[in-house]
C-alpha cells in the first residue's frame, strides 16, 4: 500500500503546482481574486486546476478501493497513468483546448479501471 500512498501524494502535489500556477497567472494578467475570468491565457491554467480537482474527487477513492480489493501495485500504474494523463491534458489545454481531449481519455480511462474495479471488488466481497 505503500505505492498507493506514494502515487496519492504525487497527485495531490500534482494539484498543488497547478493551484500554484493559477496563482501565478493571476499575477501574470491581472486577475485578482475571487475572480475567475479573464484573458483566455488565465482561464486556460485556472481550468486545468479545477478540472483536476474535480478528478481527484473519483480518483483517489478509487484508488484506494482498487488497491484494497485488488492489487495495490495495479492500482498503483494505474495512478500513475491517471497523472499522466493529466499533465498531457494540462499541456495541451494550455497551449490549444481543442487539443485535450488525449490527456483527459487516458487520465479517464485509468480511472474508469480503478473505480469499477474498486466496486467490484467490494460487491465480491460482500457475497
Amino acid at each position: 500500500m505503500e505505492l498507493v500512498a506514494i502515487v496519492t501524494a504525487l497527485a495531490l502535489l500534482q494539484v498543488y503546482v497547478f493551484a500554484i500556477q493559477v496563482g501565478q497567472a493571476r499575477v501574470k494578467h491581472g486577475v485578482n481574486a475571487p475572480a475567475t475570468s479573464g484573458p483566455p491565457e488565465f482561464e486556460r491554467v485556472f481550468r486545468v486546476h479545477e478540472n483536476t480537482v474535480e478528478q481527484l474527487i473519483i480518483f483517489v477513492p478509487s484508488l484506494w478501493l482498487f488497491a484494497t480489493y485488488w492489487r495495490a501495485d495495479i492500482a498503483a500504474a494505474l495512478g500513475v497513468i491517471f497523472i499522466i494523463g493529466r499533465q498531457i491534458y494540462r499541456s495541451a489545454y494550455i497551449g490549444d483546448p481543442a487539443k485535450r481531449s488525449a490527456g483527459f481519455s487516458i487520465g479517464a480511462i485509468a480511472m474508469t479501471i480503478l473505480l469499477l474495479g474498486g466496486l467490484v471488488g467490494a460487491v465480491m466481497a460482500m457475497l
